[in-house]
């Protein structure tokens, strides 16, 4: 294992809760009511696939640019406060840098959102970020966890990923990384190549090397 990388929203901070309040007042801004099932269809996605969806359901006029500027000022409002870390991530983030392991944030959120994150998770404990802002293709495209690797110089290959949702999960697989799946809002199969817990209190650096022995 050369490198640990970690997904942000949902797996090491409790965010999905805001997105769905945030999600939901732009919706009503442009006059549309907003479901569990919208934002599981949407966990892990980009802001511009996010906007899109609402306008679609929604069938608003307004500007894309517009609707995303709203998300992004109600994302960053509610941050300012601090962040909620999900159980075991403090420690799981201690472990992996005591043990000297290089470390990526992989995030599809905007850099302004991952910046707010940060101040709460601590961007010391990682070597690179990689935002939706850095990447021409977000997940479940592999670019963004191809490009963490590239950064840290290492092989995906033998990279572990930490991920909550299947836009995740799909994104570190398809880039050739072993997978840890910490389901949030929408369950996650078990698979080759791919641990499946409950919390990350289930996992530390043992457990990572394991998995990525194992698939080697």
């Amino acid at each position: 294992m050369d490198a640990v990388l970690f997904d942000m929203d949902g797996l090491l901070v409790d965010s999905e809760k805001i997105w769905f309040q945030v999600e939901s007042e732009v919706m009503e801004r442009l006059g549309s009511p907003w479901g569990v099932a919208d934002q599981e269809r949407l966990v892990g996605g980009s802001m511009t696939s996010t906007v899109a969806y609402m306008l679609k359901v929604s069938g608003a006029d307004a500007h894309p640019d517009d609707v995303a500027a709203w998300m992004l000022a109600g994302m960053t409002g509610r941050l300012a406060d601090g962040v909620e870390m999900m159980p075991g991530a403090a420690e799981l983030l201690a472990l992996v840098r005591r043990a000297g392991v290089p470390t990526a944030l992989v995030t599809s959120s905007a850099r302004p959102i991952a910046r707010a994150c940060l101040k709460g998770i601590g961007e010391g404990n990682f070597d690179h970020v990689v935002t939706g802002d850095d990447v021409t293709r977000t997940k479940p495209h592999p670019e963004p966890y191809l490009t963490a690797a590239r950064l840290l110089g290492v092989a995906a290959a033998r990279c572990v990923a930490l991920e909550d949702s299947p836009n995740g999960v799909a994104s570190a697989t398809a880039a050739g990384c072993r997978v840890v799946a910490v389901p949030s809002v929408v369950p996650i199969p078990a698979a080759p190549g791919r641990l499946v817990v409950e919390s990350l209190r289930k996992v530390d650096v043992e457990a990572l090397r394991t998995l990525a022995a194992r698939h080697s």
